[in-house]
């Protein structure tokens, strides 16, 4: 599936957030890209634009493109509870995130393509579709064969695994356990997901 392969830190700057992780590009330059930078005069943005743009902030984030983004959010309707938070859970819950959040891949990008080249199990059973939806208690771990993989052991030495309390990590089996779903207060993300509902209920 197409992702997008483009500049990350023009993007970033677009957001005003560092949505691809950290980068000092975007430290340096904080502010929207363009010809005149921070001293250009901003027109003021519609209500829609501003749903828009908190739509695309997410995508992004996520490594979604519009289609998948969509359909997730249209499953997330047909789940009781506060559709937007629901939403994030779900999102939260895809493996190549979880991935992530494990500290396994040390982006979403990177997790997505060791799940997609054979490098994750999923309850002893190997899961190549980044997009597979977690329920809680499952366990997500290194493959035998790929434990010795430069990339993964130079992302789990940051310690990113200890920072989330619905996850669980085994450092010597490199096993982790997603215990269950986050709050809306764990979940890190800086996205306004009721500017999303919003604009998908037009």
């Amino acid at each position: 599936m197409a992702r997008y392969r483009g500049p990350q830190t023009k993007i970033a700057r677009k957001f005003g957030s560092p949505i691809f992780g950290p980068d000092k590009a975007f430290e340096k330059k904080n502010y929207p890209p363009g010809q005149h930078g921070q001293n250009k005069r901003r027109s003021k943005v519609s209500e829609y634009g501003t749903q828009l743009k908190e739509k695309q902030k997410a995508k992004y984030t996520y490594g979604l493109l519009e289609k998948q983004f969509y359909n997730t959010f249209k499953k997330a309707l047909g789940i009781k509870g506060i559709t937007g938070e629901v939403f994030l859970q779900l999102l939260e819950s895809r493996l190549d995130n979880v991935v992530f959040r494990l500290g396994i891949g040390s982006s979403r990008a990177a997790a997505r393509q060791l799940v997609s080249h054979r490098h994750i199990t999923v309850n002893n059973e190997m899961v190549n579709i980044p997009a597979y939806t977690l329920k809680p208690g499952d366990i997500v771990a290194v493959r035998e064969k790929s434990k010795s993989i430069e990339v993964i052991s130079d992302s789990l030495s940051k310690g990113s695994h200890t920072k989330y309390s619905w996850l669980e990590w085994n450092k010597d089996d490199l096993k982790g356990r997603f215990v269950t779903l986050p709050e809306r207060d764990e979940i890190p993300e800086n996205i306004k997901e009721q500017l999303i509902v919003e604009l998908y209920s037009k």
